[in-house]
């Protein structure tokens, strides 16, 4: 039996003090950078999602601690290109955001069959470079959501 894809998935902004915000560009689609992001598993926590996707497409192991859970979920449209990873029927996906703040940038391992490279950017450049918009979005309510800490 196929196994599908669940339409739940993760959002999480890899950033430093300084507003410098970690994007990668995936390998299916050059020229469309995003921040990390991933489906849930069946019976996982969303924040063990995110951890997990962390590790898995930055090489970055990152605590529970660390991750902050922005209590912001989206729903969108998913790509037909890509419908077919989901059940017969499925047309959208919720998204939830949490953020992950680092010291300072740093080298990543990128997993080479999701993404090209990544790269590190001011949060504007970063904003204005993401093809999601609730990448987008989420990335110009960072400095706001970061005063509020």
């Amino acid at each position: 039996m196929k196994q599908y894809k669940r339409p739940v998935s993760v959002l999480v902004l890899m950033h430093t003090p300084q507003l410098q915000v970690l994007l990668l560009e995936r390998a299916a689609h050059p020229g469309y950078w995003q921040s990390v992001t991933g489906s849930q598993e069946a019976g996982e926590p969303l924040s063990a999602t995110a951890i997990r996707e962390v590790a898995e497409e930055t090489g970055i192991a990152a605590s529970f601690e660390d991750l902050q859970d922005w209590q912001i979920t989206n729903r969108y449209e998913i790509f037909a290109e890509w419908r077919h990873r989901y059940a017969p029927g499925v047309l959208y996906n919720t998204e939830h955001v949490f953020s992950l703040q680092l010291a300072a940038t740093a080298p990543v391992s990128i997993a080479v069959d999701e993404h090209l490279r990544y790269c590190w950017l001011p949060w504007r450049e970063a904003a204005a470079k993401c093809f999601s918009w609730s990448n987008r979005d989420a990335i110009l309510m960072l400095p706001e959501r970061l005063a509020g800490c």
